[in-house]
């Protein structure tokens, strides 16, 4: 008989219990995939035929989605190709919460329409009391474009050259305000830029001012930047891009512009990011003075930049909860990483590992405090486990020729599926 004829109907196969409850939880589609994928491999000859439903049921994924999660052991906080900031308990149980119907835009005391969001703006509010107003979009970069619609369509935007930015994947802060039909008034040099130089260039066509915190580099010895404070004094309304989502001082970043600082030094308008060192959901934060976020709110284009029930639920549950992950790692001691890293390493030495603990350092990420250098510790591997580990969804950083583990950017609750994949890939390595 055609070794082809006995490979089982792909009925037959979908009837198996464990793949019809894997249907039920997947969906069919996805499902009866697998069960083709696995027929071809015994037509193949690579599996036996009554293989099929175990080799189908293997390749299921555990969720409907091809994001897969990883353990970020880069040792960048917040790896912006990893998703940026890892969000806490308390934000992924307010995913849950919301994902059915919510009350998002609904007062259930009167049975009428409520204001959308107004738990999380309350708790945005309360987190940073320096602004008047308060209002959340779908990124920062989404918060410059509603910002320079309102104000500045038509207009110029003052900016000084050394702020005119790339900010990742290509897209050019220029092009993107100037997409808006804003015009840029380029003032001052690359590298120092004063506040007089922003007076000179202001006039009736003027929208706004913008500063932008470089973020993603650094330019040091003969530089000077306009204060906050001289800039507000200028009779136009000051807008600030602190880029990172720092809403109060943190010890930790001393040079990390924060919302609080700015507005009370006199900025009309701040926007950030909710993603980054505020450690929630992908958002645009916008914060500064009623009248100028009220005018943004009311534009027809903040419609379409809005932001959906499960980001409010997130980012209100990020700003009232308990510490999320990015910023406890930000402020862990670097001896309590030295000592997970021994506890590893020795672990993995005793099965014939090459592993060592080591010192290193760490960074924020995404942008953020790109002058600051975190103490850290690792666990370093031969590069050949790079690859096999990467299949296991654990990623490490290449230096010096050694393959590192950095457990700043991961929680002790990952010190069990690490060791476990170093050991998985022993014998590929």
């Amino acid at each position: 008989m055609d070794p082809r004829r006995q490979v089982p109907r792909t009925d037959a196969v979908m009837a198996d219990p464990r793949l019809a409850d894997a249907a039920v939880r997947l969906g069919r589609a996805l499902v009866k995939s697998a069960v083709g994928a696995a027929q071809q491999r015994a037509r193949d000859g690579e599996i036996p035929p009554g293989a099929v439903a175990a080799a189908a049921l293997a390749a299921l994924p555990d969720h409907a989605t091809t994001l897969r999660p990883v353990i970020n052991a880069t040792g960048i906080l917040l790896h912006t190709n990893l998703g940026r900031a890892p969000l806490s308990e308390a934000a992924r149980a307010a995913l849950t919460a919301a994902a059915g119907c919510s009350d998002v835009e609904y007062d259930l005391a009167t049975g009428r329409r409520g204001p959308r969001g107004s738990g999380t703006l309350a708790a945005l509010r309360e987190a940073c009391p320096a602004a008047e107003s308060v209002q959340v979009v779908n990124n920062n970069a989404a918060a410059l474009v509603l910002a320079a619609t309102v104000l500045a369509a038509g207009r110029e935007i003052v900016i000084s050259r050394g702020e005119m930015v790339e900010i990742g994947d290509g897209f050019r802060l220029p092009d993107l305000l100037a997409s808006t039909g804003a015009r840029l008034r380029e003032v001052g040099t690359t590298n120092r830029t004063t506040a007089g130089d922003y007076a000179a260039a202001i006039g009736p066509d003027t929208g706004f001012v913008l500063k932008v915190h470089p973020s993603n580099f650094r330019i040091e010895g003969f530089t000077a930047t306009a204060p906050i404070g001289e800039l507000a004094a200028l009779g136009v309304p000051l807008v600030v891009d602190i880029g990172s989502g720092l809403l109060t001082p943190d010890p930790a970043l001393p040079d990390e512009p924060d919302a609080t600082t700015v507005l009370e030094a006199g900025a009309g308008l701040v926007t950030a990011s909710a993603d980054k060192l505020l450690g929630g959901p992908q958002g645009g934060l916008i914060l500064g003075a009623r009248d100028l976020v009220q005018r943004l709110r009311r534009h027809p284009l903040y419609r379409a930049l809005r932001v959906d029930k499960l980001t409010l639920a997130a980012l209100e549950a990020t700003l009232r909860g308990p510490l999320p992950p990015a910023v406890q790692m930000l402020h862990i001691p670097a001896g309590g990483l030295r000592d997970r890293a021994e506890r590893l390493a020795k672990d993995l030495a005793a099965h014939d590992i090459d592993a060592l603990a080591i010192d290193t350092a760490a960074a924020v990420g995404a942008g953020g405090a790109p002058a600051v250098d975190l103490p850290s510790a690792a666990v370093s591997l031969p590069a050949t486990y790079e690859s096999p580990l990467r299949a296991r969804r654990v990623i490490g950083r290449i230096e010096n020729g050694r393959l590192l583990l950095d457990l700043r950017s991961t929680g002790t609750a990952d010190d069990g599926p690490l060791r476990a994949a170093v050991l998985a890939s022993k014998e590929e390595v």
